[in-house]
């Protein structure tokens, strides 16, 4: 981003797109009643929009296409999984039934809010590549290497903690059980703990751009978001609802921090 003009133009464009995409995304929620669609459109949208500031950004192009190229993996990755786990099984997940039901007769005016407030989200979180993109620094350095390695790091965890968690939840002797086995070991959200840490590759490459405090919109939001609003507190609810051992496993296993179990008490 080499000025906050250009930038101002970018993102528009791309929040005029992501509104496109997240009607076109409400539309087919109200066909099917399937509103975990969204998820899938704001984790697809943000790797879209990232590969137009690509190409549309000013910066070093090097550093424009290793931050596309990191971005788009993780964001087709988790597309992916949210399309395959979540849009195509059947039924609608328990969040968006419960928003469904507390809405009533007004749940489709709410959900159109609700899914272009998502198209804003799409364009929010992309704004720490944006910023990263126009480091004044012109060859890839040490900085640059060390976000890649932030980035491989959390894609291979949350990747790792996805397929832990199917693999327990295919076996029939898993039903109403919680998962303990890899890294659910240590953490009882490893998952959302590798998608925080994801963001913090691009404070890491963008820290010295112009507007470079920006990059920490990532980070924060993420947290507040995993940990505050829509992630660990529904889970955690969920679960002691469904899962008999769930309650011991809040106790002897870290919220979010991987860390070694706890000795019961």
């Amino acid at each position: 981003m080499s000025s906050p003009v250009d930038g101002f133009f970018l993102l528009a464009g791309a929040l005029a797109l992501a509104c496109a995409g997240m009607l076109v995304l409400y539309l087919l929620q109200r066909r099917w009643n399937e509103a975990d669609v969204v998820d899938f459109g704001w984790s697809a949208g943000i790797g879209l929009a990232t590969v137009g500031y690509a190409v549309l950004a000013n910066g070093y192009p090097l550093r424009r296409g290793l931050i596309a190229v990191m971005v788009t993996g993780w964001s087709f990755r988790l597309a992916i999984y949210l399309l395959r786990d979540r849009v195509l099984r059947a039924g609608e997940d328990t969040r968006y039934r419960e928003l469904r039901s507390r809405w009533g007769a007004r749940a489709q005016s709410y959900f159109l809010l609700f899914f272009l407030f998502q198209a804003l989200l799409v364009v929010v979180f992309t704004i720490p590549p944006l910023v990263a993109m126009g480091a004044r620094v012109q060859a890839l350095g040490i900085w640059d290497a060390l976000g890649a390695a932030v980035w491989f790091v959390a894609l291979a965890g949350e990747s790792a903690a996805d397929r832990q968690l199917a693999r327990f939840r295919a076996r029939p002797e898993s039903r109403g059980k919680t998962c303990r086995e890899g890294l659910w070991r240590y953490s009882r959200h490893p998952n959302y703990f590798f998608e925080w840490v994801h963001w913090w590759a691009y404070v890491v490459i963008g820290w010295r751009a112009p507007f470079g405090w920006l990059t920490l919109l990532g980070p924060a939001l993420m947290l507040l978001f995993l940990y505050k609003v829509t992630g660990v507190p529904i889970a955690e609810r969920r679960a002691l609802e469904t899962r008999p051992d769930y309650r011991d496993y809040q106790r002897t296993t870290s919220a979010f921090i991987p860390w070694p179990p706890r000795t019961k008490s």
